[in-house]
């Protein structure tokens, strides 16, 4: 075998990461990072990014384009001088604002992996999730609970469900795991499931509620 390198295959092409424009001050923030980015590359699924070159952006960016995947970035253009610092990598798509980036990186991807991050993530996530719910797409969405980042989060959620603002087949849209390994894993899995659910439903003509299209 060449290199004795071992490739694992995806159901998957490109991937759409939302993260931190920082680096967060903990470094299993940036070892999560560099992890996703080997895993993507370990796969052979090309990134798509929020263009910047700083903070878990630039690992993850870098990481895969080092692994020689190809990486795009789609960033609005009021943010180049903020979040672009020194030579980016790969292709740098600039938009014109925040709602044509969101929508250019949905369009470009297969599925969504969020890493830690701050309010750009967090809306950027739930957006998506939202669109989901609403089956303006029927793509994977998942998280990396990198040590327990998000346990507060995914708390909020199972609350929500709870007191009845959240339906429980609603809450299956979003996947979470600790690694970016077991993530992949998990969205892989449950996106074959879903493909052959939803054929045999519409095979007998039911609308299938799956955990990717509600």
């Amino acid at each position: 075998m060449e290199d004795n390198k071992v490739v694992n295959s995806s159901r998957f092409k490109r991937v759409c990461v939302f993260c931190g424009s920082s680096s967060g001050k903990r470094n299993c923030y940036r070892d999560a990072a560099l992890e996703l980015g080997k895993e993507l590359v370990s796969r052979r699924l090309d990134l798509v990014y929020g263009g910047g070159s700083v903070g878990l952006m630039g690992l993850v960016s870098q990481e895969v384009h080092r692994g020689g995947g190809h990486v795009l970035g789609i960033i609005p253009r009021t943010l180049m001088k903020k979040e672009i610092t020194g030579e980016t990598v790969g292709d740098v798509k600039p938009v014109a604002d925040m709602h044509q980036r969101k929508a250019e990186m949905a369009r470009h991807s297969d599925c969504f992996i969020a890493l830690p991050g701050g309010y750009g993530t967090l809306e950027e996530l739930l957006e998506v999730i939202t669109w989901a719910q609403l089956g303006i797409h029927d793509k994977p969405v998942g998280l990396i609970n990198v040590d327990g980042y998000y346990d507060y989060l995914l708390t909020f959620l199972d609350k929500a469900v709870d007191d009845g603002f959240i339906k429980p087949s609603q809450r299956n849209i979003i996947v979470s795991a600790p690694t970016a390994r077991e993530l992949v894993q998990k969205l892989e899995v449950g996106f074959q499931c879903f493909i052959v659910e939803s054929i045999y439903q519409r095979s007998i003509g039911i609308q299938f509620l799956g955990p990717f299209l509600l």
